[in-house]
């Protein structure tokens, strides 16, 4: 164990590290500037128990309704072998639906260093397809089968056939530590491409989504995309055989029939290597956090207030929906100009209290000269404040 690894686990108080997957790893990337964030995941510190453990608990995450609706959705549209999201994704590509399609189920059964090997070499497999599972033909459909080709062995015939992978694992390396990661499905050589498909509950209504729910998706599916595109990389394959468009399919308005759109995740994708690497740079936070830092769950609640308070935190709104501790650090950054947002604290360009905008709102000096301009703007701001309340104090 490194001295970078004797000092993380100390940090989580000697406990097992909690494990990321798609979701932890794509939350990261909402506060990339957060060392306080960093430093915590980078460790593993069970965050929910933390947050329990200093008065501040977790409130969000999805509830079991949704996630039962979630699962019933996925297994509609995955019934009958995948014949319809066989469809759906082909059409949306623009491709012809193939009149065959492997459906390979890597989801269950096996231990998860297996499922991790077995997903692999399959899907590398599928680049240039020399060893084919039984073939499972799409219902509806002819067939298309060769009578003598037997499991196991090379058909030329059925190079082109479709793949779908169902669950299939995938690993990124966070911050040192090997993540596994399982996207709903990875559709191979449609269009001459793999295909992330991740499937969602949310609907669609008259062609739109959530704003919220469909950034997340975004994020989530760059996260698979970049592990799939790694996992073709150290096989000695060509990574933009991973499109960077991902299907995504959800029920359309306030029925259950699954509608397909793309998402376009090149800028996730940007994200979450950006963040990513930083983690990696775990050495160089550490260098600036206290020795006796600690965040083990079982400590002194009023020492880890003030263990967490030592490492600078980046509080926005935003952090509700994403980070467990985002309850005590909104409470910590009251009288923040952060507190309000980061456009909020963008635009009062370094003016980190809200005590001292309202005073320079007000026609307080201004001494230091870098401030001048935010000073100007807000006693405009104050002016016409005033102005549309008809002169009222």
């Amino acid at each position: 164990m490194t001295s970078s690894e004797q000092r993380l686990a100390a940090i989580r108080g000697g406990l097992p590290p909690r494990r990321h997957n798609a979701r932890t790893i794509a939350a990261l990337t909402g506060n990339p500037g957060c060392n306080r964030r960093a430093i915590l995941d980078g460790a593993g510190v069970d965050k929910p128990s933390l947050a329990e453990r200093i008065g501040f608990p977790a409130r969000f995450g999805q509830s079991r309704f949704a996630i039962t609706r979630g699962n019933a959705f996925e297994a509609q549209v995955k019934a009958d072998g995948g014949a319809e999201l066989l469809r759906l994704v082909a059409e949306r590509l623009g491709v012809a639906v193939p009149a065959v399609a492997s459906w390979i189920d890597l989801g269950a059964g096996e231990e998860v260093a297996d499922r991790a090997q077995r997903s692999a070499a399959l899907l590398t497999a599928a680049v240039t397809p020399q060893v084919h599972e039984p073939e499972v033909p799409v219902p509806g459909q002819a067939q298309g089968i060769d009578p003598a080709s037997t499991p196991g062995q090379a058909d030329p015939d059925q190079a082109q056939a479709a793949a779908l992978f169902d669950h299939p694992l995938l690993g990124l390396e966070v911050a040192g530590r090997r993540v596994h990661l399982e996207p709903d499905l990875v559709a191979a050589r449609l269009g001459g491409r793999f295909h992330v498909v991740e499937i969602k509950s949310f609907p669609v209504v008259d062609g739109q989504a959530d704003g919220a729910k469909l950034a997340a998706a975004a994020i989530q599916s760059a996260v698979y995309v970049l592990a799939l595109r790694e996992l073709l990389a150290a096989r000695g394959h060509d990574p933009q055989l991973v499109s960077h468009e991902v299907v995504l399919i959800c029920p359309r308005d306030f029925t259950n029939q699954p509608v397909a759109h793309l998402l376009d995740v090149r800028k996730q994708l940007l994200v979450v290597r950006r963040q990513l690497d930083r983690m990696d740079q775990l050495d160089e936070l550490l260098a600036a956090v206290p020795a006796d830092f600690t965040a083990d769950p079982a400590a002194d609640p009023a020492a880890l207030v003030a263990a967490l308070s030592q490492v600078p935190a980046r509080y926005a709104p935003d952090c509700l929906a994403a980070c467990e501790l985002a309850y005590f650090c909104r409470h910590e950054a009251r009288g923040q100009t952060g507190a309000l947002g980061r456009p909020v604290r963008e635009a009062l360009g370094g003016i980190d209290r809200v005590e001292e905008v309202l005073a320079l709102a007000a026609g307080d000096p201004v001494a230091d000269p870098q401030r001048a301009e935010a000073a100007t703007l807000l006693r405009t701001a104050a002016r016409l404040r005033t102005e549309a309340l008809g002169g009222a104090a």
